[in-house]
This record gives structure tokens, C-alpha cells and sequence, in this order.
């Protein structure tokens, strides 16, 4: 049977989660080169394409993240103390870089792809995402990518939420420089099929329907330079801790994903159909996991002072 988020938090034993911070560091951990990565992209839209986005929404997303991770995990570790019976004190909140590694990128992530007209949207924006990783799991696994399902709670909770898919233009040198960073990323993490599945198919029936309607090749390339669905292919559709563990797997789900944002793009005309196809399907992986058996992904952990509790399981 599948375990609840809380029976899943309550079952964790607090030795168990001390060890895990001890494991040595096999690698340079991958969401430092999307932290990174990230941040550039951040920088370079603000510099070359104008945004109207103001630096106050960025660190107000940036503090609303980390300030709910840090708030949640807490909570966590004060469940596990209770459940342990310990008589030791209540285990402090972790101050561990590491820990707040997943919720910097989902706050340069929604800094990237969501616009908000009030500080307050983002706020629920932010809190939304990183609430989700705690709330909404099956067997320690996110159902939702954080920050997909923050951006999809405002759409439907405010009118002050929006996403522009052409903020990029159609710069064939954005795709590049995304494709680059993000393939180093992939490379960290062995998502790439993930990423080239979903970019195939959906090529494929874009070319399909160009042929079908007898446009020229150049109308074809022209709705596929888009620096946001090159982005969204890279860095959201492969987070590895909300897609299919097998490799099979992501392959059908990213290939369901493709298909379900061809029909709603062409036949419903809806200009942020990467945001919600990847919404609608995002329950497909706990089938998928469970018809396609396979290890689940971990990050790799720097080392960590034993007193202070740290899941893995809880990360991005």
C-alpha cells in the first residue's frame, strides 16, 4: 500500500536520518551547476530582454522559499522526535547548505517563468510550491514538481498571475545557451532521455502538422525557437524527483506530455500548455513507478554534523 506523506514522515527514524548526512560526497552536487545556471539565466533575461520584473519579487521569492522549507522541515523533524519518544531536546532546524539547495531553484525558477503584478502572489506562489514536497508525496516521492504546481495554484487562485512563454523571443542563441547549461545539468543527473523523448515527439508533431496544413519549414522552426520550451525541457520536465525512476518510464511520460501540449497548443489555443500537460499527467508517475520497477533517484549529500537531521528524502 502506498504510505501517506505523514506516515512516511513519522516512520523515518531520527538515527537513520542522522547517518544519511554522514555520507561522503561522491560528486559535486548537481543543483549547485542549476543554482548556478539559473541564476545567469535570471540575470541575462533582466540585461537583454527588458523584463518588467523587479528585483524586490526576486528576493521576496528567494525568502519565501527558504523560509517555508526551513518552517516544514522543522515540523518534520518535530514529528520524528515525537514519534521516537526521545529525551533529547527538539533537534534545531538544519543549517546545512544542502538543505535549501531545492528551494533556491524553485524560487529562481518561478523568478524565471512566472509574473506577478503583487508581491503577495508570489508569496503564494513560493509557499504553494515548497508546501507540496511535503504534503502531496507517495512512498517519499513529490507528486507535483514544486515549482509547476506553484505556478498552476495561482493561475487558478488570483487574477494577478501570468506566464509569458515568448519572453525569450525566438533567438536560436537563448536555445543554445540553454541546451549547453542544461545538458551539463542532465549529464549530473542521467536525465537526458527524459529531455530528448519529450523534445522528439513534440517535434514530430509539430512537423506532422505543418505538412498537414502546407506550410513552409520556416513557419515550422519558427513555433520551435522558443527559449521557454527549450527551458521547460531542461530544467522542469527533468527534475528527478518527481519523474518516472525507470528509464522506460520517463520515456512514455515524456512522450504523454508532449502529446497532451501539442493538443492543448493547436487544438485549445493555450499559450502555457507545457505548465499545465505536465500538471495534468504528474499523477502518471506513481503508476509508472509502480508497472516499471526501479531505484529512486538520490542527491548526492556533502558530509554533515551527526546532531542534525537532514532526509534526503525530503529534498527537491
Amino acid at each position: 500500500m502506498p504510505q501517506t506523506a505523514l506516515s512516511q514522515v513519522a516512520s523515518v527514524p531520527l538515527a537513520e536520518a542522522a547517518d544519511l548526512t554522514t555520507a561522503p560526497a561522491r560528486s559535486i552536487d548537481a543543483r549547485l551547476y542549476q543554482i548556478l545556471f539559473l541564476s545567469l539565466f535570471l540575470l541575462l533575461g533582466l540585461v537583454t530582454r527588458d523584463w518588467t520584473l523587479h528585483p524586490t519579487i526576486i528576493m521576496v521569492a528567494i525568502v519565501t522559499c527558504c523560509a517555508t522549507q526551513a518552517i516544514a522541515q522543522s515540523i518534520v523533524q518535530l514529528l520524528q522526535w515525537r514519534v521516537e519518544r526521545k529525551s533529547d531536546p527538539w533537534p534545531m532546524p538544519s543549517l546545512q547548505p544542502s538543505t535549501y539547495y531545492s528551494a533556491l531553484i524553485t524560487a529562481l525558477g518561478l523568478s524565471l517563468l512566472l509574473r506577478v503584478d503583487r508581491w503577495e502572489t508570489m508569496v503564494l506562489a513560493c509557499s504553494m510550491a515548497i508546501a507540496s514536497k511535503f504534503l502531496l508525496r507517495v512512498n517519499q516521492k513529490h507528486i507535483f514538481n514544486p515549482g509547476n504546481f506553484g505556478i498552476i495554484s495561482v493561475l487558478l487562485l488570483t487574477h494577478h498571475a501570468w506566464v509569458s512563454p515568448g519572453q525569450w523571443g525566438e533567438s536560436a542563441w537563448y536555445a543554445a545557451l540553454f541546451l549547453l547549461c542544461g545538458g551539463l545539468v542532465l549529464q549530473k543527473v542521467g536525465r537526458w532521455d527524459t529531455t530528448v523523448a519529450f523534445l522528439s515527439v513534440y517535434v514530430g508533431l509539430e512537423a506532422v502538422r505543418n505538412l498537414y496544413l502546407g506550410w513552409t519549414w520556416d513557419v515550422w522552426g519558427h513555433r520551435l525557437m522558443s527559449g521557454s520550451l527549450v527551458m521547460f525541457a531542461l530544467f522542469m520536465i527533468t527534475d528527478p524527483r518527481t519523474i518516472p525512476n525507470a528509464r522506460s518510464a520517463r520515456l512514455i511520460w515524456a512522450a504523454a506530455i508532449a502529446t497532451l501540449t501539442f493538443v492543448l497548443r493547436n487544438v485549445y489555443f493555450l499559450n502555457t500548455a507545457v505548465f499545465w500537460a505536465l500538471f495534468v499527467l504528474a499523477p502518471l508517475t506513481l503508476l509508472l513507478d509502480w508497472l516499471f520497477q526501479a531505484d529512486r533517484f538520490e542527491w548526492t549529500h556533502p558530509p554533515a554534523d551527526c546532531s542534525v537531521i537532514a532526509s534526503p528524502s525530503l529534498d527537491r
